[in-house]
């Protein structure tokens, strides 16, 4: 049997967990926005096509927060093409993904969506194609009370109450090549930007707070030095800024998947450590915190790749500006279209986007937002007709609702393994992982309740473990339960069988002098719950 060892004292505090730090990322590729969200001929649809049945059920989970409208289609969008009556709304060509944009769902169904899911809005505004006078506008629009040309025309329009969007993304992805109107050439010059953008939307509503870009992609050969030269133009006038990171790991490397979390951990401190020198650098005492608004970990297939480009990505690798291939209309009863990767062993893909929410936790200090890409799914897998509660569902709705007070320092002495280099494609390519961390581990101490709830992965994807939790620190706390999941590679949630994948209290935990003794199964998650008597 393989043994591995935590500690935890109340006195090793990271910082106060934000309830901002479970949130999804929403952007219209495929059938998330027409079809998940809206679609005015399904049974539930409400007055405004979205359906009530997703948006019930993100409420019910306790969704608290969600980014949109995107993503890089928002470098080209244009809001003020999206509102009022639909038979006057514009239809837009969509360059990011190669699709129609009707704009059935607009500006103001997007923020009625988030309303009716009970989710807060973090609002990406076009810096791409867009203007600092257009996202001026947007937030007069949104948020101004009234007697202006925009507040009064979202009255008319329907809403006559301020939004009160409090956060918003000066663009998305500005160093991307792959971006629409890209600052990737010139970091400066989106830090003007951003710097002067964010002042004029404060000066409209001074209760907001904005997000600069930093770059999208540890991949990319010119990270870190451009967030350095971005923040040295607006660091003083944007409150967080945005991390994105997707990892990706191939069928034949299983284990790769969970060693992600060291390339979540290497991104995460580079960029506080660069915030850190650039508070040094220009003498202020106010601190960057961060905003991890779009992520993901999944298992992709290996393509084709040319080896040691070392980042140097042009934008031709991301589009291959094929002239035969048509934009795509997508109606939302009809998923003919979609893009619809297969579901590759489930259970091991929520270990993978678990993993990374330890990652935040861990870093709950300086982390403030996080923002799943496949968060909506997660809280609610969807098709065109049915919902349920996919495998990501469990432990999403735990950390949303457990996850409250103190993150902790959480050292775990474990086994470790190593990864050998790979590559998925040409942005994908990977130097390899060492001493990868059998054990993953995070925990929250919520002093207020009595509660202390430790988050732990068995990434031993074949052996089980047995974990021994020293708590000797926490004097008149006892353990109350584990709760653990994991599954075969070949088991699915789906509509009709929704149950496969779900999780279950375990019994048997050995409890002597202040340490607790669990055993965790192979590839499984698992809530250790102490309470104080």
């Amino acid at each position: 049997m393989k043994r591995a060892k935590l500690f935890l004292h109340p006195d090793f505090k990271v910082g106060e967990v934000s309830p901002r730090l479970f949130g999804a990322f929403l952007e219209p590729i495929g059938s998330m926005v027409n079809g998940s969200m809206y679609n005015p001929k399904h049974p539930t649809a409400d007055e405004e096509g979205l359906r009530q049945d997703f948006y019930g059920a993100l409420r019910e989970a306790g969704l608290p927060c969600v980014r949109l409208p995107g993503g890089n289609f928002v470098s080209g969008w244009q809001w003020k093409d999206s509102i009022g009556p639909k038979a006057d709304r514009k239809t837009h060509l969509d360059l990011a993904w190669q699709q129609f944009i009707p704009n059935d769902v607009g500006h103001d169904e997007y923020l009625s969506w988030a309303e009716k899911a009970g989710a807060d809005v973090i609002y990406t505004v076009n810096l791409g194609t867009g203007t600092l006078q257009d996202a001026a506008d947007c937030v007069e629009y949104t948020n101004f009370p009234g007697g202006t040309w925009w507040s009064d025309l979202r009255a008319k329009n329907g809403h006559k109450d301020p939004y009160k969007v409090k956060t918003w993304c000066l663009g998305n992805e500005m160093d991307g090549p792959w971006q629409i109107a890209s600052y990737e050439r010139d970091p400066a010059a989106y830090g003007i930007l951003a710097h002067e953008t964010s002042k004029a939307m404060k000066w409209i509503d001074p209760t907001i707070e904005t997000i600069a870009c930093v770059s999208s992609s540890p991949f990319l050969n010119h990270y870190p030095e451009w967030d350095r030269k971005v923040l040295e133009q607006c660091y003083d006038s944007v409150d967080l800024i945005s991390l994105h990171h997707y990892h990706s790991a191939p069928p034949d490397l299983p284990q790769a998947l969970l060693a992600g979390y060291q390339a979540f951990e290497n991104y995460i401190c580079t960029e506080i450590a660069l915030c850190d020198y650039m508070q040094t650098h220009l003498r202020t005492k106010k601190k960057m915190m961060l905003s991890f608004d779009e992520y993901g970990s999944m298992i992709r297939p290996r393509g084709e790749s040319h080896l040691g480009l070392g980042g140097r990505q042009t934008g031709d690798m991301f589009y291959q500006f094929d002239p035969n291939k048509p934009y795509v209309r997508h109606d939302p009863d009809d998923w003919s279209t979609r893009r619809m990767r297969p579901l590759q062993n489930e259970m091991l893909q929520t270990l993978g986007t678990v993993s990374t929410m330890l990652v935040m936790l861990r870093h709950a200090d300086r982390i403030q937002i996080g923002c799943a890409t496949g968060g909506l799914n997660n809280l609610c897998a969807t098709d065109r007709e049915h919902i349920w509660k996919g495998a990501a569902y469990y432990p999403f709705y735990e950390m949303i609702h457990r996850a409250k007070g103190v993150s902790l320092q959480c050292p775990v002495e474990c086994e470790t393994y190593d990864v050998p280099g790979y590559a998925i494609d040409d942005m994908n390519q990977y130097a390899g992982f060492e001493n990868v961390q059998t054990i993953q581990a995070a925990a929250v101490l919520n002093e207020e309740a009595g509660e202390l709830n430790v988050y732990v992965i068995n990434a031993d994807l074949k052996d089980a473990q047995e974990l021994e939790v020293d708590i000797r620190a926490f004097e008149g706390w006892a353990f109350k339960e584990q709760i653990s999941m994991s599954a075969p590679e070949d088991r699915f949630n789906t509509f009709d069988h929704p149950d496969n994948i779900v999780p279950v209290c375990k019994k048997g935990a050995a409890v002597e002098g202040g340490r607790a003794s669990v055993l965790l199964d192979p590839a499984s998650w698992n809530i250790l719950r102490f309470e104080k008597a």
